[in-house]
């Protein structure tokens, strides 16, 4: 007898959920609906068939064979498979006490790979409410939150980050980021390498300032290796040199900003020749650069981790925008630009009312009284208000897609947190460093059982385009959606109990989304209607997208854009590049760019010159090309190579410290120490040593067999949770002082 195999394949698009590069995907599978290849989408309006290692493995990271299908609820101790019915129940067993007794008591942490998940994305602010605590958290206070602070201050408006016109720009300056690995975050593009070749045959020069040479250094043509954590006093010079020379020129913004007389006076000590001696770079070099910016007519000054994770996060990306400012290439073509996103943001809306002042402190943490802001605390601050004893204290847990036992500073004091929780619900995939202490784990199915769209990093893209990929695999039999787990936790945070009816709350969200629309639109409830059957994301995404700047606001503009439209275009829409916009972005009180709010200036007034402690170096990041912080290391094919979390050291600093290439060292901070593997390599300088984050995979009791078998070192073990810039909570994850030895 003969057996018939089908070997039939189908090919899909689908956008990639794994960075910020947004890239289209050409994901084929075979008749069992198993993945055989994933290449870069030719036809996909933004990528045009780009695609780096991690989009390859996406197939590897749906199909690892580690991850939960079945939910996993602790009995006797142990984590055992549950249904979903009894794991719900569990949940609400243990939250459900402690939010009616004390709301603050149980706080959500929300982990870097919602920002992909469209579900999530909608959902985020109806779970917020539900929960109803003051106890959020987020990578946010490890990354990008000094860069909101700054565009709230600035120009209003949190979301108003702009992003640099790669595109055009013929001067691309770019401190402590590394985008050839990382593919440029809050303004990401596929294919960086490309874009700056054809900055260069254009005849256009790359900057890079950072005190290693990365990807991106190398490639530069000039590399200017500043001192970790100095990045704000190398911008003060070129400020002062702006104002010193007469080289101001404000150009669009003439007449749209405020400060420029406080601005001078507050960087009026920080003359080049000040500085040099503390960032490590020369004076005239620091002079050359700002004539260089302010002669350039396209220029654009960008900056990532390297401005935001030091102690003066806040003040070093507010000295890059005003630098941008002040030399005319805020909001021009060939500088920094806003997106005009599908979906729309607060400033594509029309004003309602007066502009309220951007504040912070509505509320405090109880133990160290760090003030909230933009409706978060510092992740810094989780463990102790776990730990501390008294009123208020943190009892219980709900993570959201986060390793916070890898990812938070401070780590050893996390896990100790983490075993204190009365209850702890996480909705993960995995059984990793911090799930294993969990009480319930709901686990989602992979990113192709699920639509894709990305609702949040449409803010950052550097064109105004659009892409909807529908499920390219139906949900495993005994799974549920993400969008049903997180309806039902709404509902248990409610107090509607486990076996509420998820698809009210669903109804209530679209209801509320509803009237938001008709009033925006001055329009009758009854004329917002989705164009898209049943619930789900698809229908509130219908709405958000009717009601966007390109949108056919519900037969209002009958060429717009609609959901069901946007589904005739696989490869994606594009709506053209960025367009200066500076009047519409623009929502402060005074209706102006405020280049010098008084919190600012206030901070500025209190920072010191830092001073080298003698025996110590500092220690930075380091970005990889397949890796993205904790949550890709167990996925096989990304696995492979060298140990990635190896200490680079200079030679000089190995000579110094007795530091074998290939031994080992005994590295320390004031919080704590790891033995690591020593790569000693010409690519960091002197005085400096460079460790990946989220790595330390060495937990016996988390089920993730790939990443064990290379478990690297987790560097949180040495970032000390008590060093936060002061304005946005910030913890400083770069240019931490250490001291190594051979060990």
């Amino acid at each position: 007898m003969t057996t018939h195999i089908d070997t039939s394949t189908r090919t899909v698009e689908r956008g990639c959920p794994l960075c910020e590069a947004m890239c289209g995907l050409s994901v084929t599978l075979d008749a069992a609906d198993r993945v055989v290849s994933v290449r870069g989408d030719a036809a996909d309006v933004y990528s045009k068939g780009y695609l780096c290692p991690k989009g390859a493995s996406l197939g590897a990271v749906d199909d690892d064979p580690d991850r939960l299908t079945r939910p996993l609820v602790r009995r006797d101790g142990e984590l055992c498979e549950a249904s979903w019915p009894e794991a719900f129940a569990e949940a609400d067993r243990l939250l459900s006490p402690l939010l009616a007794e004390d709301r603050n008591s149980v706080a959500a942490y929300t982990g870097n790979p919602t920002g992909h998940n469209v579900a999530f994305s909608l959902l985020a602010g109806r779970l917020a409410r539900s929960l109803g605590s003051i106890q959020n958290y987020s990578p946010a206070t490890m990354d990008q939150l000094p860069q909101y602070v700054t565009a709230a201050l600035l120009f209003g408006e949190s979301s108003s980050v702009p992003v640099p016109d790669l595109a055009t720009t013929d001067l691309f300056v770019v401190i402590g980021g590394n985008p050839l690995v990382s593919n440029g975050s809050l303004g990401a593009a596929p294919d960086y390498r490309g874009k700056l070749k054809a900055l260069r045959e254009r005849g256009g020069r790359l900057v890079v300032v950072d005190p290693a040479r990365t990807a991106t250094a190398a490639a530069a043509d000039e590399h200017l290796q500043v001192r970790p954590g100095t990045d704000l006093f190398l911008l003060l010079g070129v400020l002062h040199t702006l104002f010193a020379e007469d080289l101001v020129r404000l150009r669009d913004a003439d007449g749209r900003v405020n400060g420029l007389a406080e601005l001078r006076a507050a960087v009026a000590a920080y003359a080049p020749g000040t500085v040099a001696e503390v960032c490590g770079i020369p004076a005239d070099t620091i002079t050359r650069l700002a004539r260089e910016l302010a002669i350039t007519d396209r220029a654009a000054v960008y900056g990532r981790l390297g401005t935001t994770l030091n102690r003066h996060g806040t003040l070093t990306c507010w000295a890059l925008q005003v630098v941008n400012v002040l030399c005319g290439h805020l909001d021009r073509p060939g500088g920094l630009l806003f997106t005009r996103p599908v979906t729309g943001s607060p400033t594509t809306r029309k004003v309602t009312g007066p502009a309220r002042p951007f504040t912070v402190g509505r509320f405090r943490t109880r133990v160290s009284g760090y003030p909230e802001v933009l409706g978060e605390l510092p992740v810094a601050a989780l463990a102790e208000e776990i730990l501390t004893p008294g009123e208020g204290r943190v009892r219980g847990l709900v993570v959201y897609g986060g390793n916070i036992a890898r990812s938070l500073p401070d780590s050893a004091e996390v896990q100790r947190a983490l075993a204190e929780l009365d209850a702890l619900v996480c909705v993960d995939p995995y059984l990793n460093e911090t799930t294993r202490h969990a009480d319930v784990i709901l686990p989602p199915p992979g990113s192709l059982t699920r639509d894709h769209f990305d609702l949040v990093l449409y803010q950052f893209a550097q064109r105004n385009y659009a892409r909807f990929s529908a499920p390219a695999r139906a949900i495993p039999a005994g799974m549920l959606s993400e969008w049903e787990i997180l309806l039902r936790l709404c509902a248990i945070y409610e107090g509607r109990g486990p076996e509420a009816d998820p698809d009210e709350i669903d109804d209530e969200i679209a209801a509320s989304l509803t009237r938001s629309i008709a009033r925006t639109l001055d329009a009758d409830e009854s004329e917002i209607v989705p164009g898209v059957p049943g619930r789900g994301p698809r229908r509130l995404l219908d709405l958000r997208i009717r009601s966007g700047p390109y949108g056919d606001a519900f037969g209002r503009n009958p060429a717009g854009l609609s959901l069901s439209r946007l589904l005739e275009y696989p490869h994606g829409v594009d709506f053209g590049g960025l367009e200066p916009r500076l009047a519409e972005v623009i929502r402060t009180p005074s209706g102006n760019v405020e280049l010098a709010p008084p919190m600012i200036l206030d901070a500025l007034d209190r920072v010191e010159m830092p001073r080298s402690e003698p025996g110590t170096l500092l220690l930075i990041g380091r970005r990889d090309l397949r890796s993205k912080n904790s949550w890709l290391h167990n996925v096989t094919p990304l696995a492979k190579g060298k140990d990635r979390s190896a200490l680079r050291v200079s030679p000089v600093d190995a000579a110094t410290y007795g530091l074998d290439d290939g031994g080992t060292a005994l590295v320390t901070s004031a919080v704590g120490e790891i033995r690591v593997p020593v790569l000693v390599s010409d690519e960091v300088a002197c005085g400096v040593v460079s460790l990946p984050h989220g790595w330390g995979h060495d937990d016996p009791h988390a089920r993730l067999r790939t990443a064990a078998l290379k478990p690297g070192v987790n560097s949180n073990t040495l970032t000390d949770g008590s060093v936060l810039d002061p304005l946005s909570g910030t913890v400083q994850m770069n240019a931490i002082p250490v001291r190594v030895a051979a060990g």
